[in-house]
């Protein structure tokens, strides 16, 4: 039975790191489709129809295709019977959206505007929150979700983060200026007032986890009372703090060729980024940024052949 194959074919990727979540859902959906025609082995025909009828988009289904594929090449290397879906047919270049950059003085007026959010009995650390977290998000770098997910004993001696199995289930260690330490050590003993059952760092009403709607939601209301944004077709992300985190880092790159080597692989491993690549791309989405680099190329190039 196919659903078999899968269940092996995760158990395998995941033990290497990954979460595969949405894969594991649509190769067992695929291996019910399989089951219902009586397929014993992957088929190219099968594969197709099943990626056309469950995909709203041409992308959606190049995505299904592609992990059909994968499998289908793990399950052929043991039985040739398996046929491998040519998913490249359907291949769509997808573009990253270019990131907002945030001035310092745009932060600040977040900051301000976030200590000034409507008081709410069942929140009474709404203000307090919304300030660390955008301070948090700021200075660090961190994703969305490894700041929601911190909990009370990931903050350890000497003003460090303990980001836990976050993407690509990779762990690591974030230190933190000590300005935002004792900011977050402040934070933290008014939320103890506060205390329940729950230990995250981050709550939202009734002391529970705060979810990425509420956040997103209340980072809306802030970037209207700070004035941010507001006239522009698509609307600054609170995930354009780390891109602004990344490029003020990469600005103060020295010019020396070793030394933007050692920076980039610093912040890659700040950042928790699984390969250099993703951190690169942050040049490619500021261009000033990657017109300073480029004229720092030059300069070192003409120094060589002097």
């Amino acid at each position: 039975m196919l659903i078999d194959d899968v269940n092996r074919y995760i158990t395998l990727r995941r033990s290497q790191g990954f979460k595969l979540e949405k894969t594991a859902r649509h190769l067992e959906a695929f291996a019910r489709y399989a089951a219902e025609r009586a397929d014993t082995h992957i088929r190219i025909e099968s594969a197709l129809d099943w990626s056309s009828s469950t995909s709203s988009t041409q992308r959606a289904r190049y995505r299904k295709l592609q992990e059909l594929a994968h499998f289908a090449r793990f399950l052929r290397a043991e039985d040739p019977l398996h046929e491998v879906p040519d998913h490249h047919i359907f291949y769509c270049p997808v573009s990253r959206p270019t990131p907002y950059i945030y001035s310092r003085d745009e932060i600040a007026r977040m900051l301000a505007a976030a200590g000034n959010l409507r008081r709410q009995k069942p929140s009474p650390l709404r203000q307090h929150i919304y300030v660390m977290l955008i301070g948090l998000l700021a200075s660090t770098g961190l994703r969305v979700s490894e700041a929601l997910n911190l909990r009370l004993c990931d903050l350890l001696l000497g003003d460090v983060l303990h980001i836990r199995q976050t993407k690509f289930n990779k762990s690591r260690l974030v230190p933190m200026h000590p300005s935002v330490a004792a900011a977050l050590r402040d934070y933290l003993a008014i939320r103890e007032q506060f205390s329940g059952e729950d230990d995250h760092m981050f709550l939202s009403v009734g002391g529970k986890p705060m979810g990425v709607g509420t956040l997103y939601a209340a980072f809306h209301v802030i970037l209207r009372k700070a004035g941010i944004g507001q006239g522009r077709t698509r609307r600054p992300r609170i995930h354009d703090l780390r891109h602004t985190f990344a490029t003020r880092v990469l600005e103060q790159c020295s010019a020396r060729r070793e030394d933007v080597a050692r920076d980039f692989i610093a912040l890659s491993t700040y950042l928790g980024h699984a390969h250099i690549r993703y951190t690169y791309w942050y040049l490619q989405a500021t261009p000033e940024l990657m017109r300073d680099i480029a004229g720092m190329a030059e300069y070192l190039i003409g120094e060589r052949l002097s």
